[in-house]
């Protein structure tokens, strides 16, 4: 059958029999970018060996010196890996299944514990590119979640431009409460041929991957087509009839998959529309997975030399509050109950005040408030003074930071501050973007750090 709308079956590269895939698999590159110690482990672990670690470009070293010459090695690299023979194709989807466990106390400590048991399901296929807008006012069969920072797109593009592989960490989520798309491969897990098995490194669970066979591919297909149909945008999203679907939503990698299309709107008019690099290769999750689940993205000033509560207290005026507390403990559950209290006015049509959490030097801890929020997420409200704090010299950089424990860890150290941030509920989520747009930059992470994305696929775009 032609290839629908938005999405195609996969031909995808993966590592040839007889790889240690333990030392192959490493964690989506944009992770741990404050813990270089982190990615010390990752090589250490896994040395001159096969791996995708020889592939990526990990965030941690984006203002290292040596960028140019390490896009190089990279992009040498694969070149190499494929001229050796290290991957073998398969056309097809693949099914996969990722159990996450519990993150150690310090990951750069120990290789973490036994896995917890929640195992999340995925299908990889190829979306379109010529279906995806990553703008602020996108209305395309493919969204972004969240707000694309186009300054963050340049080294991602001078890796890409000149390489012959994508290696995916994007997951994309559709809205399939019947559980049409993926459970029914999953039901058929049995009797799928096994791809890959693997557990992953420094506290990642394991990832296995299943060949999907012709049926199930075609079943999954016309499945994803009929969440597209108007009828059912307008009965769950409650718009108007005619506004235009949105079937794919990504909810990690929007920067990588912003990347893809830039690369693509380059070169087609060169390359013609029938060239590889037209798609982008992702895992497709249901945001109704039980076993997926959302956390907040925290931000973390460095370099920090102002009074940054005297600072936001300029910029909110009357409307802002900071109430130190004594513990971290104390903080996290009363900014939870705030937010929970929150959105409980928000349902009721009114607007509610916003909480967060300060974390500074010294173990100390306060929950900011703001009454009259102009952003309808705390995230909206409190990202464009901590960007002005920067801007204006009053920090030299914000990173944006995955765990709890991780941020109050990280901002102990003097010259920073760090803003503990609570998340978007997952029930509301695409509801939110279909009506508002895509949310404020780094609002949610599909889990924890240790639970993103690590690189097993690979697909040629050349």
């Amino acid at each position: 059958m032609p290839a629908p709308a938005g999405f195609r079956l996969p031909r995808i590269c993966l590592p040839r029999p007889g790889i240690d895939l333990a030392k192959w698999a490493v964690i989506a590159c944009d992770q741990y970018t404050s813990e270089p110690a982190y990615w010390q482990r990752v090589e250490q672990a896994v040395g001159d060996a096969p791996s995708t670690l020889h592939l990526i470009f990990p965030e941690v070293h984006l203002e290292a010196s040596d960028a140019p010459a390490r896009i190089a090695r990279i992009q040498a690299a694969m070149r190499r890996y494929l001229a050796e023979g290290l991957f073998t194709e398969h056309e097809g989807a693949v099914f996969v299944e990722r159990t996450v466990g519990a993150l150690p106390a310090d990951v750069c400590a120990a290789d973490g514990p036994a896995v917890d048991g929640r195992t999340r399901r995925g299908l990889m296929l190829e979306l379109d590119l010529e279906h995806y807008d990553f703008s602020p006012t996108s209305t395309s069969l493919i969204r972004p979640t969240e707000g694309t920072i186009v300054a963050r797109l340049a080294p991602r593009i001078e890796v890409r431009r000149g390489a012959e592989l994508e290696l995916p960490h994007i997951l994309v989520l559709i809205d399939d409460p019947e559980q049409t798309v993926i459970e029914p491969i999953a039901a058929a897990r049995a009797a799928l041929e096994p791809l890959y098995d693997t557990e992953l490194m420094l506290g990642g669970g394991r990832v296995r991957g299943f060949a999907v066979d012709a049926a199930l591919g075609q079943a999954a297909t016309l499945a994803l087509q009929a969440l597209a149909g108007p009828e059912v945008m307008a009965r769950r999203y409650g718009v108007p009839a005619g506004t235009p679907p949105m079937l794919f939503a990504v909810g990690d990698g929007n920067h990588s998959l912003a990347t893809a299309k830039s690369i693509w709107e380059q070169a087609k008019a060169t390359v013609g529309m029938d060239h590889p690099s037209r798609w982008a290769l992702v895992e497709v999750e249901n945001i109704h997975d039980p076993a997926l689940h959302f956390e907040p993205i925290h931000r973390l000033l460095f370099g920090v030399r102002t009074d940054v509560r005297a600072a936001l207290a300029e910029a909110f005026g009357p409307r802002f509050s900071c109430t130190e507390v004594p513990s971290a403990e104390v903080m996290r559950a009363q900014v939870q109950a705030l937010q929970a209290s929150a959105a409980r006015t928000a349902r009721a049509g009114q607007r509610a005040d916003q909480a967060a959490g300060l974390v500074e030097p010294g173990g100390r801890f306060s929950v900011i408030r703001i009454t009259d929020p102009p952003a309808s997420l705390a995230v909206g409200t409190l990202q464009p003074a901590i960007d002005r704090l920067v801007e204006q010299g009053g920090a030299t950089a914000v990173d944006y930071v995955h765990g709890d424990e991780t941020l109050e860890r990280l901002a102990q150290e003097p010259g920073r501050v760090g803003f503990h941030l609570g998340t978007v509920a997952k029930s509301e989520l695409l509801k939110r973007v279909m009506h508002e747009g895509p949310l404020p930059r780094k609002t949610f992470s599909m889990g924890e750090a240790h639970e993103k994305r690590y690189y097993v696929e690979a697909r040629r775009i050349r």
